[in-house]
């Protein structure tokens, strides 16, 4: 396996330090192993069980904290019968660990000693903790005004803070200069690695349904990395004949950040980026997301719909699942409000599938 670049395709090798091709475009993996069920290790509990389908050679130790293998519950939301995967019941709070899990571990294999990140706190928890298992030395850059709990989370770990002030994209920079420090700038968004970890629910949600795809997949949005991993994941069940189609992708941004929903709206195939509005929804406030054209293509190729929701309708969705017994961050209870919007387009007869994204200890009310 190599990397290649999805603007130029030149290629390069796995352990390069570079997080971007040097024309500016971004990185995938090429001649990824697809999906083969007989190679499942039944018998492990956790993302790990396909490890046969992720880029790690089965010789080298993996880093890991029993991540993957969410429940998936089935609720009764607005009157609709949904299926939620419980991510937030990952070992650092938050779907992240899914990427976080196979990117350190092939970091791990490759003798990086040092990471950075830039993130507003999930992705740096994520990072800070798995780092830790690894031994490595970690730094994380955060928005100063990133929230209290997950700037604690990220220091327990041992990681050091870094606050910029700024935008988002002056965090970005201030962490992808810091490669020139000897550290690896291991980004959640930027990195294929992530995704390769991240299309792990894909498989999940396809054994829990008893070797079925659902019909539908609503995702809170932001980077859109979860999305896209899904997609992957779903890709590679459909071209291994496991399942029959690709379940429809549902993006849903916080209205007052919303850069995929614009583009969406405008029919557009590039996201220019927005000003970074204010949402209770801080997990999906990204006004730039760099995958931005590949997430567009996925959920047209599906069929799928890009929604914005209000911070009233999240507000009233967070109830709403706390009523059903799930505490989540507020970035998780954005699909649910986007239920309403899609009652005409997604039936009760239909299997969806709703990903729970973080923890409600994260974001408390």
């Amino acid at each position: 396996m190599i990397l290649y670049c999805t603007e130029c395709q030149q290629t390069y090798p796995l352990d390069t330090r570079r997080w971007r091709c040097q024309c500016g475009g971004l990185f995938e993996l090429k001649d990824g192993l697809g999906f083969v069920r007989d190679k499942i290790q039944r018998r492990e509990p956790s993302l790990w069980r396909y490890q046969a389908m992720l880029p790690l050679e089965r010789d080298k130790p993996i880093v890991s904290l029993g991540e993957g293998f969410t429940p998936l519950i089935e609720a009764d939301v607005y009157g609709l019968k949904i299926h939620c995967k419980v991510e937030f019941l990952s070992p650092t709070g938050s779907f992240k660990d899914r990427g976080t899990a196979v990117l350190i571990s092939v970091l791990n294999s490759l003798g990086v000693k040092a990471v950075t990140g830039d993130s507003s706190g999930n992705a740096g928890a994520s990072l800070a903790a798995y780092a830790a298992r690894a031994g490595m030395t970690c730094e994380i850059y955060v928005p100063a005004r990133a929230s209290w709990p997950k700037r604690a989370q990220i220091a327990i770990y041992g990681a050091g803070i870094i606050e910029v002030e700024g935008s988002r994209q002056e965090v970005a920079r201030a962490a992808q200069e810091a490669v020139t420090r000897g550290l690896y700038y291991a980004s959640h968004y930027y990195n294929p690695f992530t995704l390769q970890g991240l299309k792990t629910i894909a498989y999940e949600v396809w054994e829990q349904l008893g070797g079925r795809g659902p019909d539908n997949l609503i995702l809170p949005v932001g980077q859109g990395t979860l999305l896209l991993g899904a997609y992957y994941g779903f890709r590679e069940l459909l071209e291994a004949g496991l399942i029959d189609r690709l379940p429809r992708l549902f993006a849903v941004q916080a209205l007052g950040c919303a850069p995929i929903y614009e583009a969406y709206r405008q029919s557009a195939d590039k996201v220019n980026p927005v000003e970074a509005g204010e949402t209770r929804a801080e997990g999906i406030r990204t006004s730039h997301p760099v995958r931005g054209r590949q997430i567009l293509a996925a959920i047209r190729q599906t069929e799928g719909a890009v929604l914005a929701v209000d911070d009233g309708r999240i507000e009233q969705a967070h109830r709403e699942l706390a009523q059903q017994g799930f505490y989540v961050e507020f970035t998780s209870a954005a699909p649910v409000a986007a239920l309403e919007a899609l009652r005409h387009t997604i039936t009760a007869d239909q299997v969806t599938v709703m990903p729970l994204t973080g923890s409600g200890f994260k974001d408390p009310w």
